[in-house]
């Protein structure tokens, strides 16, 4: 039973990140190894063959870390991992040259919300990101794409703060991919996906386990919202969503502190929605309504504000209030059920085949209109990190979510700026660390601020 991890975990691994020296501000030009990372599109300068275009973020594995050095007349910025190779210009493009050549030397400002300008000296040619994923990087003048995070690749921490004081978006929860389509509580999906379930436990197990996130697939059959997984086609008696909402909330009432988060890959009308919904006894009693309480302007709540409110139940929707207002149904936060690319970032859901290489490279789901990276200072959208691969092979599991805290601190973190808040795997019960191992590691220190 590991019924307390996602609000008071301990460090369970033992993985530390260095802390700025004194002079490192956020103002200051960095003298460690960063992302460059645009400021509206999320997407990093990498070295490309001797061009510089924007790819996805993708931690080590794709020549997109830089070091600003200071020279005369400015910086350099020469790739950390080729040795000697630095960013470049000729004409109006983006180029790698030998560090010292001409046009390898640049013009660093800081400017508003931790950004940064590299510019050609004496000029208004400004460094400029594509808006598309290998698009070149190339000279252009001033605007928000030729704005720069220089993200650090290894980001300074701090203590995690008291249980009484820390904010939903400081806390990291375990989070079950598909956590219906486990083979234990009923059918989830006709053959062949019948033979790859993503949990090997039923609901009710995963939340005493300590799972504290769930993904679930809703479709509408017979005006009723149920769970199954590409089609409800060929699916006998599959399990309704209000079974699986009344498990939490049963469990919640007897769980104070807790918190639970539903994450609906969203089919249903938002009327046979709304209709499954309000047969769950209890829910509006603990559901949590961060449109009614100006988190959007004033920052999502502390835990313990939540626990002694015993508002401890928040429900996601992938759909789009534009796409409801389009079907003229009614938009779902009017009952609760928030829009997720409101109030969360997320990154793509797949590494890959259930066999074979994986994609590590973090970025989007939703594509450079809302990268990873989108926050404010007042509200910093919950990060939802999949973690997971096409087909659910018990095998690729075990090895994949045993790389889980490597992945969450090297790739994701400086791809998002933020830690992730959701860790979303397949068979949460393999790995090596395990999945509650990482969400313990996470969950024991917050990003150090002004980076």
């Amino acid at each position: 039973m590991r019924p307390l991890r996602a609000l008071c975990g301990t460090a369970a691994l033992a993985l530390t990140l260095p802390v700025l020296s004194a002079g490192q501000a956020s103002a200051a030009v960095p003298a460690y190894s960063v992302y460059l990372q645009n400021y509206t599109t999320g997407l990093h300068a990498a070295d490309s063959g001797g061009t510089v275009a924007a790819h996805n973020p993708k931690g080590n594995e794709d020549h997109q870390q830089w070091t600003p050095v200071a020279v005369g007349g400015g910086y350099q910025l020469q790739n950390a991992d080729e040795s000697g190779i630095c960013l470049g210009r000729t004409g109006t493009s983006a180029v790698t040259a030998a560090c010292g050549a001409d046009g390898t030397t640049w013009t660093i400002a800081s400017g508003a919300d931790s950004t940064y300008t590299v510019s050609v000296p004496g000029t208004s040619q400004y460094l400029t990101g594509s808006a598309s994923d290998s698009g070149a990087v190339q000279l252009g003048s001033a605007g928000d794409l030729a704005r720069w995070y220089l993200t650090p690749v290894t980001y300074a921490t701090a203590s995690m703060p008291s249980a009484d004081t820390r904010t939903l978006d400081q806390v990291t929860f375990l989070t079950a991919h598909n956590a219906f389509a486990n083979g234990a509580d009923g059918n989830f999906a006709s053959f062949p996906v019948s033979l790859f379930p993503n949990q090997n436990r039923g609901v009710a197990q995963q939340l005493g386990d300590g799972v504290r996130g769930f993904m679930l697939d809703d479709y509408a059959v017979s005006g009723q919202a149920v769970l199954c997984h590409n089609s409800c086609t060929g699916v006998s008696n599959p399990v309704p969503l209000a079974t699986d909402l009344q498990r939490m909330v049963d469990f919640l009432k007897a769980s104070p502190g807790q918190v639970v988060t539903v994450f609906l890959e969203d089919y249903a009308s938002s009327d046979v929605l709304k209709s499954s919904l309000a047969s769950v006894n209890g829910l509006y009693d603990v559901l949590y309504r961060p449109d009614q309480e100006g988190v959007a302007t004033s920052g999502w709540p502390t835990m313990a504000d939540l626990a002694a409110r015993g508002k401890q139940l928040l429900i996601f929707s992938d759909r789009t209030r534009a796409s409801d207002t389009a079907n003229g149904w009614t938009t779902r936060d009017t009952f609760g059920v928030m829009y997720q690319r409101e109030w969360t970032v997320e990154n793509y859901w797949s590494m890959g085949a259930g066999l074979g290489d994986s994609d590590w490279s973090c970025y989007s789901r939703w594509g450079t209109g809302r990268p990873l990276t989108v926050t404010s200072a007042a509200f910093h959208p919950l990060f939802v990190m999949n973690h997971f691969r096409d087909y659910t092979i018990s095998s690729t599991a075990q090895t994949d979510n045993g790389k889980l805290v490597n992945r969450a601190q090297n790739f994701c973190t400086p791809a998002a700026r933020k830690k992730p808040n959701y860790l979303a795997v397949d068979r949460y019960d393999l790995g090596s660390p395990t999945p509650f191992d990482t969400v313990d590691t996470l969950n024991s220190y917050i990003l150090a601020p002004g980076q």
